[in-house]
């Protein structure tokens, strides 16, 4: 862009603006809130249960009695949502998945627990296989290991309807099976779940930042060692991202998520971009484990580094941001 001479120095200092409080706030492009934030919690059966997550400091699994009591303090923050993901125990993983739509499995019973005791907040749900698989892929596999799309599809579609049925407001597939986001759509209002939102894991990568997240659900141990790369994306692709995102949209999902985060802020940026809808992110497993690691070093600065890494999310055009931080983000904020 060409220059006038009035943009020139000393005509134009840009840290006029900067130099106070005042200033910088009136100027202030983007602003993060306590109701950008989404909190992933970890429910396992029992009661009265709290176990640590090694791999990620601060982060516990806990049964719907205590899933219950934290929702309601989540409600007092003014989080709008949360998002849950159940560790299946090891006698109730098979080949074929029948626990993902069990009207009494674990994601079922907390998704009514919690609805009953705080309607107001927003229950998202995990449409995946992965936890209930004894092989820890997110589908049924042939003989070869290598996962059938359409056979998953049909369980996904169950296992969506299951969690409708409990209440969810959103299911969320996470997947990334083709075609799956229309069958649920299709099955959602053949049977009358009108209202119930979909959030496509539209642009989900095969990452090598999932590991925490393995094992707090437990199926790091099933993958032994194998990857999910014929259908999670390639890390080196952008446009196939932006596909991915159309053909959802195009299917029936009311928003979109990009899967990782901080390393992935491009694909937010360009989803936002060329298709102005709710788009969210996942700060995942590993994102916070890092962080972690190094704030509990002494390396980082927690408060500043954690809410500077939220504000990219929302500088890059995100909507929501699914982190594992947002209780403690909740507190600041409102301490502020």
């Amino acid at each position: 862009m060409a220059q006038s001479g009035l943009d020139l120095f000393p005509y134009t200092r840009m840290r006029r603006m900067r130099r106070d409080d005042f200033s910088r706030r009136l100027m202030r492009e983007n602003q993060l809130s306590v109701n950008d934030l989404i909190y992933p919690m970890f429910i396992l059966e029992g009661e009265n249960q709290r176990e640590a997550v090694a791999s990620m400091p601060g982060v516990e699994r806990i049964s719907i009695d205590l899933l219950v009591e934290e929702a309601k303090e989540l409600v007092e923050l003014g989080i709008p949502a949360i998002a849950l993901f159940p560790v299946t125990p090891a006698d109730k993983k098979s080949l074929l998945a029948e626990e993902a739509y069990n009207s009494d499995g674990l994601a079922q019973r907390a998704v009514r627990a919690v609805k009953q005791a705080c309607p107001s907040l927003g229950v998202i749900t995990d449409v995946a296989l992965d936890p209930f698989t004894v092989h820890g892929q997110d589908g049924i596999i042939d003989e070869t290991g290598y996962v059938i799309n359409d056979v998953t599809t049909e369980i996904l579609v169950k296992q969506a309807l299951s969690h409708a049925e409990a209440g969810a407001d959103v299911v969320a597939p996470s997947d990334m099976m083709d075609g799956r986001i229309g069958a649920i759509r299709e099955a959602l209002e053949a049977e009358g779940h009108i209202h119930t939102r979909i959030m496509a894991y539209s642009a989900k990568y095969a990452s090598s930042y999932y590991g925490p997240f393995r094992d707090a659900v437990g199926s790091a141990g099933n993958l032994k060692g194998a990857d999910k790369k014929t259908y999670q994306m390639d890390p080196a692709n952008s446009d196939e991202a932006i596909r991915e995102v159309a053909l959802d949209l195009q299917e029936g999902a009311d928003m979109v998520m990009v899967k990782p985060g901080m390393p992935y802020l491009d694909i937010v940026h360009r989803v936002k971009d060329e298709f102005g809808v709710p788009t969210f992110a996942y700060q995942v497993s590993g994102e916070y484990a890092m962080h972690k690691a190094a704030i509990d070093n002494g390396w980082l600065a927690e408060e500043a580094c954690v809410m500077e890494s939220l504000l990219a999310f929302k500088r890059a055009g995100a909507d929501g941001i699914l982190t594992y931080f947002a209780k403690q983000a909740a507190i600041w904020l409102k301490q502020k």
